[in-house]
């Protein structure tokens, strides 16, 4: 009897086909309130399951005795209980990796972005506002050769610093749980305290997981540090960020501007003041969206999948 699956979020049709050919597939593109329950009843008899974009709550996995993996479409594993997959024996895979690059190029064009003040002045020209030379007022700030402080020095953060020391000649500072040697060697990066990245950074970019640690860990203190002339970049996940402080210190040029692609609550309102400031340059959570990473994410999701129920080691398993 073949073993039963769950899917919970749209997949290109050979990868779902794939998974039709060895399992019993039940197939969701997505999951709202419309077919809540039917993805529930689901869960009952599921052994394996694989998604992104959902929480999965306890609750769920309490309703699906006979689980044995869950494999999730992102390198982030913030919408699991780690702890209650360890006490249970659960498998939790994820595709770390893969969407290094392209969400390294992400960030960096949020970096050039937020200095040049492209979206403001592309908006600008598009509302035939462009009657002659920009002056002083519209100008923006040079990226090549300042201070990058990286909070957080892990694969996409190393990918971001090395964009940035050789493409741009920035200076690299870093913070991280320990130093990265490798870091250091390649990008002369040099690990200071935290409060320090903060004081030094032209761009401050953290790269942090969200865990119950990192949850509002930046807040008005850090943004105090900063320099006005900085920029605040975020990509990682908007709840490590006390976003009502960002707005205070966006509103009052306590710093200089941010490049954001990730927020407190997502999708962001349309009343967020976010929104209404002209240094803010805001994106829909697009760090790994290309055709080329979304399609590598869910081969490898399906794979680490594949393996689990086949009793073979997922290639990466966050638990």
């Amino acid at each position: 009897m073949k073993q039963h699956v769950v899917v919970y979020k749209a997949l290109p049709e050979d990868l779902l086909s794939r998974l039709q050919a060895e399992f019993d597939v039940t197939y969701f593109t997505g999951i709202d309130a419309g077919n809540r329950p039917q993805f529930l009843d689901a869960l009952k008899t599921a052994q394996g399951m694989i998604g992104a974009s959902l929480p999965i709550t306890n609750d769920m996995l309490d309703a699906a005795p006979q689980l044995k993996i869950v494999s999730t479409i992102s390198v982030g594993v913030d919408n699991f209980d780690l702890d209650y997959f360890r006490k249970r024996g659960l498998m939790l895979a994820h595709t770390p990796g893969v969407l290094n690059e392209a969400t390294a190029d992400a960030i960096f064009s949020l970096i050039l972005a937020s200095a040049r003040r492209i979206v403001e002045l592309a908006e600008l020209v598009k509302a035939g506002k462009w009657t002659g030379s920009i002056g002083a007022s519209l100008f923006g700030v040079n990226v090549h050769g300042k201070t990058l402080g990286m909070l957080g020095m892990g694969r996409i953060g190393s990918a971001v610093a090395r964009r940035a020391h050789h493409g741009f000649g920035m200076k690299i500072i870093y913070h991280n749980t320990r130093p990265n040697p490798e870091a250091e060697q390649e990008l002369a990066a040099t690990y200071v305290s935290r409060e320090e990245l903060f004081r030094q950074a032209d761009f401050v970019c953290p790269m942090l997981p969200l865990t119950p640690q990192t949850e509002r860990t930046i807040g008005a203190q850090e943004f105090a540090l900063m320099k006005p002339s900085a920029i605040f970049i975020n990509a990682s996940r908007g709840k490590i960020v006390n976003e009502a402080a960002l707005i205070d210190a966006l509103r009052q040029k306590t710093i200089y501007g941010a490049g954001l692609d990730v927020f407190e609550k997502e999708p962001l309102s349309m009343d967020s003041p976010l929104l209404q400031l002209p240094n803010v340059v805001a994106l829909p959570h697009i760090g790994s969206a290309t055709h080329e990473t979304r399609r590598a994410m869910a081969e490898l999701a399906v794979q680490n999948l594949i393996d689990g129920l086949r009793g073979a080691q997922p290639q990466h398993l966050a638990v």
